[in-house]
């Protein structure tokens, strides 16, 4: 079984959420003022396109050779490599990091652990790991998806490869500990359906000491 979801990158424009997300992330990524960063799960490059505008060293992974291609030709100063968290930190030789970051990709994984652990090994001692996932941590959203009758649609079943796991601060906040990290802190990303909402979340993280 292929554990490794892979998105359609056929399509290179963006959501109005997902670019309102790219938006605000990149902007937090920034004020740490870092030289070298990993994303991963970098799609097709978005992300690394804003930070490298703005001096960053951007290199990104990706399981989609698509997204990959995709990628190279958005961000050509950057680089990018066909691979996922599940693989082999240690085969990676993609070097230490001043920032990770991971933009609504833990949603998707059978085993989150992994993201964290290969976050772990990249990372700088000093290094921030920055990722972001829809909210399901509200009780008035959930309650108005549910009075709509929008789960179906929200949850999107018929969609191969869609979200399997669904995050809360409170139990993305266990997963952080228990892989050795410390919540730095928390944003919220506003929906631009219903701007009362979160569309998702976003948790700083930093390594505890002697991790």
């Amino acid at each position: 079984m292929n554990l490794n979801t892979v998105y359609d990158w056929t399509k290179e424009e963006l959501f109005p959420n997902c670019q309102k997300i790219l938006t605000q992330f990149s902007k937090s990524v920034i004020s740490y003022k870092p030289k070298r960063i990993l994303d991963i799960g970098c799609g097709n490059g978005h992300l690394c396109k804003i930070l490298s505008d703005n001096g960053i060293e951007c290199v990104g992974i990706e399981p989609s050779s698509d997204g990959i291609n995709q990628a190279k030709k958005l961000v050509p100063n950057s680089k990018f490599y066909v691979m996922s968290c599940y693989d082999n930190p240690l085969e990676a030789e993609l070097g230490k990091f001043d920032v990770i970051v991971s933009t609504e990709v833990i949603e998707h994984l059978y085993f989150p652990q992994k993201l964290f652990e290969f976050a772990k090994y990249n990372l700088k001692p000093d290094g921030m790991f920055l990722l972001s996932t829809p909210d399901y941590g509200s009780y008035w959203k959930n309650l108005l998806l549910s009075v709509t009758n929008r789960w179906d649609i929200h949850h999107a079943p018929l969609w191969d490869g869609g979200h399997i796991k669904f995050w809360s601060k409170k139990t993305l906040s266990k997963l952080v500990a228990r892989e050795g990290f410390v919540v730095q802190k928390w944003e919220g990303i506003r929906s631009t359906r219903l701007p009362l909402f979160n569309v998702s979340i976003v948790c700083h993280a930093r390594l505890k000491q002697g991790n």
